[in-house]
């Protein structure tokens, strides 16, 4: 077992492999009418109360995989705020039952082979020991990562083309699941961001913020609720969340799945992860190269973005917005509710690209600003070199 189930143990928590386990036995037992043995069981180092394990499937009456994924919300996490969790977990089972309505070469992750809304269960097809993004990226092999980056960018580019269109059935999945709300619960935190990322600018880093910078930000805002070009997203597109097998790019964690503007999905990849702690260094071919990979892939669906002028403008206001969300969540002192403390940021620095709060923004920073000027847009440029030389004093 990791140190992530050893830990609860020895903080005076029962052993919860077993509990899980059976749990998946009784739900696989209701949904194929005869017992299922499950054994061997691995912990795969799910987070918080979230324990995720892959089992070996002993008694198989059914054509059920040799391997299965349980993942698990314990009940310890009825402490946080009302519905918080319920929530995800709610929202998570309804993007996973969206997906598998896709063909299997569409597929963004593994396939839902059965769930439990009261018990806060899934039961997923085992994408197998896969490299995560993460480790992948971190490689000293320039064309290695180009070609991982690229990697990312087509199989972004392939969910976005193969589920425009199909809002309405994902939402109608919605309505059939109590206690989810329509509206995306990333939607408000941007908005949040957007309204107080300028006077949290002046107060911190003593930065004022242009208004033809807030007229682009508030812009890219407007791609989290509308957008001419929405899709599914799986949303939490942190490297740790995505495995390459010999199926391709998976994205794994689907709690804050939902449909939005895709644009929102390749921005968030070329500003380095915003709402994780990760920091990588993008070159502006590797960001030119993402981009018309990922293009290549929607232009079917969304011919407009043909013209560069239509895609960039938009990635500018998107990448605006996600390096305010960013620096709301990680420098704001008042700490909203996605503001760490230290113990918890050393538990997100697991993987390879993960570092600090502040180096983490001042790479944002800096990968905006080489796109800002890229575009010709001094105004944006400026900006992000204002906050990211104020981050560096």
């Amino acid at each position: 077992m990791t140190a992530t189930i050893v830990d609860r143990i020895r903080d005076g928590w029962p052993d919860p492999v077993d509990e899980v386990v059976e749990a998946a036995q009784e739900l696989l037992k209701r949904r194929t009418g005869a017992a299922v043995r499950l054994v061997d069981a691995t912990d795969l180092g799910g987070g918080g109360d979230t324990v995720v394990l892959r089992v070996r499937v002993a008694e198989n009456p059914f054509s059920l995989p040799r391997t299965l994924v349980l993942k698990q919300v314990l009940g310890g996490n009825r402490q946080l705020a009302d519905g918080q969790i319920d929530e995800s977990f709610r929202r998570e089972a309804v993007s996973y039952q969206f997906c598998n309505s896709l063909s299997a070469a569409h597929r963004p992750g593994p396939e839902l082979v059965a769930y439990d809304l009261d018990a806060r269960l899934l039961v997923l097809s085992d994408l197998g020991d896969a490299p995560a993004m993460g480790e992948l990226l971190a490689r000293r092999d320039t064309s290695e990562v180009t070609h991982s980056l690229m990697a990312l960018a087509q199989s972004l580019g392939r969910m976005h083309s193969s589920t425009y269109g199909r809002e309405e059935d994902y939402t109608t999945l919605l309505h059939r699941t109590a206690g989810v709300d329509e509206a995306h619960p990333l939607n408000a935190q941007a908005a949040r961001a957007v309204d107080e990322v300028p006077s949290m600018l002046q107060d911190i880093l003593a930065v004022a913020v242009p208004e033809d910078v807030r007229a682009t930000a508030a812009s890219g805002r407007e791609l989290f609720d509308g957008g001419r070009f929405r899709a599914f997203s799986t949303a939490d597109l942190c490297p740790d969340n995505i495995l390459v097998n010999e199926g391709g790019v998976k994205f794994l964690d689907y709690e804050w799945g939902g449909f939005r503007d895709a644009t929102l999905d390749i921005s968030y990849a070329l500003a380095s992860f915003p709402t994780c702690l990760c920091a990588l260094e993008l070159s502006q071919d590797q960001v030119e190269e993402m981009v018309e990979a990922w293009r290549a892939e929607v232009v079917s669906v969304f011919p407009q973005l043909r013209d560069d002028s239509v895609l960039y403008s938009r990635l500018l206001a998107a990448m605006l917005v996600w390096l305010w969300l960013s620096t709301w969540l990680f420098l704001d002192p008042s700490g909203p509710d996605m503001h760490v403390d230290e113990d918890a940021e050393s538990w997100l620095r697991q993987h390879e690209l993960a570092v600090g709060r502040r180096p983490a923004l001042r790479r944002r920073w800096a990968i905006l600003a080489a796109f800002a000027d890229n575009l010709g847009d001094a105004a944006v440029g400026d900006h992000a070199r204002a906050v990211l030389g104020a981050l560096e004093e």
